[in-house]
């Protein structure tokens, strides 16, 4: 089946309502059924992309429907009241906002963890050698602080005593790894998955102390849900054995 990707960007409210009109119409029994919106982290792009098409495969007539932006973002858009059935935050933070704002229904579980790590363009043209001085002077890119790999790079770059200094902060961590893979930036700081992700096209440089400092990863069936047992029956799928498995396979720790 195709999947029709959202662009999830902080105004992408109107876009989405669109399909929101398949996702209401009914009752949960019939149209709604057949449709499922998940909003999710930008850094679970491939292995949410992997886990759609499973629930779709295990449950013929429904369709999938992923939106990835920055974790922050995407509880703006719902707060904004973006119609979606299932959350999936890089961090515990955002989710906690989300349950704050009572977008959240029930307790969120967290599904996976994730680790900082420097990549550079094939070969490390610049010579980067860690969270260091090897650093300065070169066009290194980082999440903007407030998206979870924000406030991860944050958090490491003051327990190991270093001043950043970015040229270009991004709201998703698909970006930082991007404006590398185009020969943009010298270096970025991704998450672990997105080095894996990105193979050939970087060179992975290791963070010393990166593992004191994990992001966990939340998945919540939202409040406003179009397609509240759906929705919960995907949860369900991620956070069971066959679920790990998949997120296990791009790189994930265990929750």
């Amino acid at each position: 089946m195709t999947r029709r990707f959202a662009a999830a960007a902080l105004g992408a409210v109107v876009g989405l309502s669109v399909f929101a009109g398949c996702a209401s119409g009914g009752d949960d029994d019939t149209a709604a059924s057949q449709s499922l919106t998940v909003f999710a982290a930008a850094s679970l792009t491939e292995a949410f992309s992997e886990l759609a098409e499973d629930f779709e495969a295990a449950n013929p007539g429904v369709e999938v429907r992923l939106s990835f932006d920055g974790s922050s973002g995407l509880v703006d858009q719902i707060a904004s009241g973006a119609p979606a059935d299932v959350f999936v935050s890089a961090d515990e933070k955002n989710m906690d906002r989300a349950v704050s704002e009572h977008l959240v229904a029930g307790t969120p579980a967290v599904i996976a963890t994730n680790d900082l790590t420097l990549i550079t363009p094939p070969g490390n043209p610049a010579g980067i050698t860690g969270l260091d001085s090897s650093l300065d002077g070169t066009r290194l890119v980082v999440c903007a602080e407030g998206v979870p790999c924000g406030n991860a790079t944050v958090a490491l770059a003051e327990s190991a005593g270093v001043e950043l200094r970015p040229v270009s902060e991004e709201t998703k961590v698909t970006d930082v790894r991007g404006k590398v893979t185009s020969g943009e930036a010298d270096a970025g700081i991704v998450y672990v998955t997105d080095a894996t992700a990105a193979g050939d096209a970087v060179e992975k440089v290791g963070i010393r102390g990166a593992s004191a400092h994990p992001n966990r990863y939340p998945i919540a069936l939202l409040e406003n849900s179009p397609s509240p047992d759906l929705g919960q029956r995907f949860v369900d799928s991620v956070t069971g054995p066959t679920g790990l498995a998949v997120l296990a396979g791009y790189g994930f720790g265990p929750p």
